[in-house]
């Protein structure tokens, strides 16, 4: 137990009748309490002694400190404390298995991480002459050449930064094609309702009016309701394959066709394509445009190890209307096209995305990942995820709401329900009981086409010993919800924080630190 007395964040010990489980420092072990740096530090001091600063004029136009920022002053040991206990406060993949569904979280190899941080790679300033970049551009080409391959389409822009951003690319492509033709007028966009969120996002952000397609029982498509819509004011379709029911659209060839018929475009997000890779080429499926998530696919840093990255392959059809830079092998090495230029291909190009050439180290890693793992193993990668997904699919069906069990074997993901849960539980204690038992919660209420979602994700890094050791928590937690075990309700009691309120902390959050009102002496 802690308290923030008048004096500052300070530990006292348990009171009369408290648990015994309480602790003098509020630490559990070596699970320990850290306060925020506010608590721990006065603005009144510092770690470091510097010289009085020179008088100086200043350049800063008026805009200058009106007060003192009121950063607190730590020594070194103190703040390098504060950090590390932070940290150990977070999960990650290296801690353990992480099933997220829907965002593909799996080991990235440290062979990648070596070839990053490699001078050549590393050093790169993205004014640096081409000249002197020829190695770094050679990566670039080759791996545009791999995904182009590997997607069996016809050309690839590199430059967006992540999956958000590559849908906006092939968008933006599509709709420059349409204006190309003749066709601005196509302004709708149809999009799945087991499409991922960012769909419908990027499609209103880029002007187009977003008509959703409902899905059928067993939680594809619905191809008929698609073909009905199809008229000469649709631009095309925006669709997740898989989706993000962790299923594979079978009709999707059907789907292309149809839209290509009435002169529309296929928008594929690819941000599962760690599912397929190896296995299925989506060029083959009669795709426009898709994006890649490199750090999912060809395993880069996630999250806060990022940043991201997502290649956007491209159809024929669209090849023309790429974004500006591309990198070109010509008989001299490489050069970077930069200008659009008349008569030559990239004419057409809706313009630039990004200020440079995209993430250098992100396509380092996902060239390592590919060369290193080769075609056989790039195969597997899709065969292991999907392995491991069914295996907890079917390990969980008979404690958990499996909504789409009976609709043939799964891909990457599996997804269960609060249904059959009694009255007053819901997925949100099955996600904090998971935390008691030492895993982040799986995605919780995503797709919305399932109530009470629960989408798990293991990724194809993880051995059968430890998806047993999670199925093992997994039915415990269900089973502790099913039987109407009180103490879920209050979950996690094992970390350093309990249950928030988090509709409130949503709706009201606490975004800035105020120092406390000291009481009142009595």
């Amino acid at each position: 137990m802690s308290t923030i007395n008048q004096s500052g964040w300070r530990p006292t010990a348990p009171e009369a009748g408290e648990s015994s489980t309480a602790t003098f420092t509020g630490n559990r072990a070596l699970m320990l309490e850290e306060p925020l740096i506010f608590e721990i530090g006065s603005s009144d001091t510092t770690g470091v002694d510097f010289a009085e600063a020179p008088k100086a004029a200043s350049r800063l136009g008026g805009l200058e400190r009106g007060k003192a920022i009121g950063l607190p002053g730590l020594s070194e040991p103190e703040t390098v404390r504060h950090y590390t206990r932070l940290s150990r406060q977070n999960y990650a993949i290296d801690l353990g298995l992480f099933p997220l569904g829907s965002c593909t979280m799996k080991h990235n190899p440290r062979l990648n991480e070596r070839m990053a941080r490699l001078p050549g790679f590393a050093d790169l300033h993205p004014l640096a002459p081409v000249d002197t970049v020829q190695g770094a551009l050679e990566v670039i080409d080759q791996l545009a050449h791999w995904l182009v391959t590997l997607t069996g389409m016809h050309a690839v822009a590199m430059s967006p930064k992540a999956g958000a951003h590559g849908e906006l690319c092939g968008v933006l492509a599509i709709r420059a094609a349409l204006e190309a033709k003749g066709e601005g007028h196509r302004k709708i966009l149809l999009v799945p309702i087991s499409a991922h969120g960012t769909n419908p996002a990027t499609a209103a952000f880029a002007n187009f009016t977003v008509e959703d397609i409902p899905a059928t029982e067993d939680g594809r498509v619905n191809l008929e309701a698609l073909k009905a819509r199809l008229g000469p004011d649709i631009a095309g379709v925006m669709i997740t394959n898989p989706n993000t029911c962790g299923l594979f659209e079978r009709d999707m060839k059907a789907i292309s066709d149809a839209v290509h018929a009435v002169g529309g475009y296929v928008y594929c997000d690819g941000a599962n394509f760690n599912a397929i890779v190896g296995r299925v080429r989506p060029g083959d499926l009669g795709i426009d445009a898709m994006h890649i998530n490199l750090h999912k696919t060809f395993s880069t840093p996630h999250g806060g190890g990022g940043p991201g990255s997502g290649p956007v392959v491209l159809s024929e059809a669209l090849a023309p209307y790429a974004p500006l830079p591309f990198v070109e092998k010509t008989e001299d090495g490489y050069r970077l096209v930069e200008e659009e230029t008349a008569g030559e291909h990239h004419a057409g190009s809706f313009g630039r995305m990004v200020a440079f050439q995209g993430q250098m180290g992100m396509f380092t890693r996902a060239l390592t990942y590919i060369l290193s793992h080769g075609a056989d193993g790039l195969r597997q990668v899709a065969e292991d995820s999907v392995l491991n997904a069914n295996y907890i699919l079917r390990s969980m069906e008979d404690v958990l709401d499996a909504p789409f069990a009976n609709s043939g074997p799964c891909m990457h993901e599996a997804i269960f329900s609060d249904d059959g849960l009694p009255e007053g539980f819901s997925t949100i204690d099955i996600a904090k009981g998971l935390i008691d038992e030492g895993y982040h919660p799986m995605t919780m209420y995503f797709p919305l086409v399932v109530h009470g979602a629960m989408l798990v994700e293991p990724t194809e890094t993880e051995s059968k010993a430890a998806l047993d050791q999670f199925i093992g928590a997994f039915r415990s937690v269900a089973a502790r919800a099913k039987n109407g075990d009180p103490t879920i309700k209050t979950a996690p009691h094992f970390a350093p924080r309990r249950r928030l309120d988090e509709t409130l902390a949503a709706r009201k959050p606490v975004l800035a630190w105020k120092e406390p009102v000291a009481e009142a002496a009595e």
